[in-house]
């Protein structure tokens, strides 16, 4: 028994030897690291995002320096600022305010400041699709099928494509040009892919391809069915055109939508590198149509008969042909009457749509007058493009005062054959003459810059209703009320489901490179 509690003690005795042993070599042992919280995936400052602020419609520029290098939005109360690193104003902003998620707009990656991390979240995606939309190419083939609504971020419901457009100042002139391009169904497909026209090469420095980037990115708000809001403010694209067309179209002036809308088509024809070939651009495509002018000079009124034939032989009276392209049609409507009628009330007058277009059958010959001579001029088409653009010419600019003719024109909305302006030749060759109208701009209000307004008519073929636009204001329209107004501008669009009765198999080349222009969706013109 002795032997054995002697035994126990011993081993007591070394068992506290050996932990003095271990705790002195406590000292020596690294401490176990806690597990290193990836901070990007889960940034705590996520609830502070404020959508209702986010609008990313106008120029990256800090909203301190106005630079545009390097350029962060904050993402809690919308604003632009320059840089990440300390010193920074993005970094300043962040620290003062207490907001700390930032886009860089440029990269499209998200960080958090000061602590300078990137921050990498799914819920982030619906702010990189209102920063730069994408659209795949099933999703534009659905887009003239789709009525449905889209809620925006506000609760307010909108449908793709109608949307309202912010008037800066009196950009009412280009709104609504921009609007009615938006649903040419082949220009708004080509720009809705920036694909399209990325790879389109320009010579260093050039300016002009901005306008091209501008109107793509205009079109992709347009028509974005995941909006924060349900309108869009075409800042930019503006700034591209007081840039591009070294401020001859100004925000703060209102210009003319013709002068505009001529003007925008060749600029954008030129940047993407268009030349006189009906294929060299999406624009050509589209609406680039062909005829002949007939012209002959006319003798002077007081000369005497015998003089008048004798000139008419010479070779500078002989009637010239020339072939010209086209962008678009201009229409002259007749003379108001100067006075009222019996009742002794002025009486709106009217005038038949094929009244005025028959300015274009090649038999109809009208006079234009210069300073030395008057010269007859005939018009003969030779080519409809898919869309026709026709300008209705209601101003008139004397010395004393700018006029405006009130004359309503009747033209029906729908099926409008434009095959009764062709020769019987050229009419052979046409497969389809038959138009619908989907674009109209009307001009309210007295003639003069800044006196009147512009607003303009849409058809939405998804829903297959029309549409009011101005500016911000977006209503629907009966189709009747359309052609009680004073039109300015409207787009044809061709029907491929109505075939001209005339055409020729003969004339298939025609419709070949008609048809291009549809199915390939994915020098400057002379007015007439």
């Amino acid at each position: 028994m002795a032997e054995v509690s002697t035994r126990k003690r011993l081993e007591k005795s070394h068992n506290a030897k050996k932990r003095v042993v271990e705790v002195d070599d406590d000292d020596d042992i690294v401490p176990v690291k806690e597990p290193k919280i990836d901070k990007s995936r889960s940034c705590p400052y996520l609830d502070t995002i404020n959508r209702s602020l986010l609008d990313f419609d106008f120029e990256k520029l800090c909203s301190v320096s106005l630079s545009h290098i390097n350029v962060y939005a904050c993402l809690v109360c919308g604003k632009y600022f320059q840089g990440r690193g300390p010193n920074t104003h993005a970094y300043i902003h962040s620290v003062f305010e207490g907001h700390h998620v930032f886009l860089n707009l440029q990269t499209q990656k998200f960080y958090c400041l000061p602590d300078n991390y990137e921050i990498i979240d799914s819920s982030l995606e619906d702010i990189i699709y209102v920063l730069n939309p994408t659209f795949t190419d099933l999703a534009i083939k659905r887009l003239d099928r789709n009525p449905k609504m889209s809620r925006a971020y506000d609760g307010t419901t909108y449908l793709p494509g109608i949307v309202g457009l912010n008037n800066i100042k009196a950009n009412d002139y280009c709104n609504v040009v921009l609007q009615a391009l938006s649903h040419v169904v082949p220009l708004r497909n080509y720009f809705l892919q920036e694909a399209s026209y990325k790879k389109i090469k320009r010579p260093p420095g050039d300016q002009a391809f901005l306008l091209v980037q501008r109107f793509g990115e205009l079109l992709r708000k347009l028509w974005n069915p995941r909006n924060f809001k349900a309108h869009v403010s075409p800042h930019e694209m503006l700034q591209a055109v007081v840039l591009c067309s070294k401020k001859r179209f100004q925000i703060t002036e209102q210009g003319d939508p013709v002068d505009f809308l001529s003007w925008l088509l060749n600029a954008l024809h030129t940047a993407m590198n268009g030349t006189r070939k009906l294929n060299s651009s999406i624009i050509n495509k589209t609406f680039r149509g062909k005829m002949r002018v007939y012209a002959r000079k006319m003798p002077p009124i007081d000369m005497k008969e015998e003089e008048k034939e004798a000139l008419m032989l010479t070779e500078d009276y002989m009637e010239t042909m020339e072939e010209m392209p086209w962008l678009y049609l201009t229409c002259d409507l007749p003379s108001p009457p100067l006075y009222p009628d019996e009742l002794k009330e002025n009486i709106i007058p009217q005038v038949p749509f094929a009244t005025i277009l028959s300015k274009f059958n090649g038999v109809s010959e009208k006079e234009y007058k210069t300073h030395k001579d008057s010269t007859m001029k005939r018009f003969e088409l030779t080519r409809l493009p898919p869309y026709i653009i026709i300008y209705i010419k209601r101003f008139t600019k004397n010395y004393f005062v700018r006029e405006k003719n009130p004359t309503i024109v009747n033209f029906p909305i729908k099926n409008i054959d434009f095959g009764d302006m062709l020769s019987t030749e050229v009419r052979a060759q046409h497969k389809h003459t038959s138009y619908d109208l989907v674009a109209n701009v009307v001009h309210d209000g007295e003639p003069g810059a800044g006196k009147g307004t512009y607003r303009g008519h849409i058809l939405h073929k998804g829903s297959g209703k029309w549409y009011e636009l101005q500016d911000l204001h977006v209503a629907d329209i009966l189709p009747q009320m359309i052609t009680l107004s004073e039109s300015y501008i409207q787009i044809f669009e061709v029907r491929r489901d109505i075939v001209n009765p005339f055409y020729s198999s003969d004339g298939t080349k025609q419709e070949n490179m008609d048809t291009e222009v549809l199915d390939a969706t994915k020098d400057k013109p002379n007015e007439s």
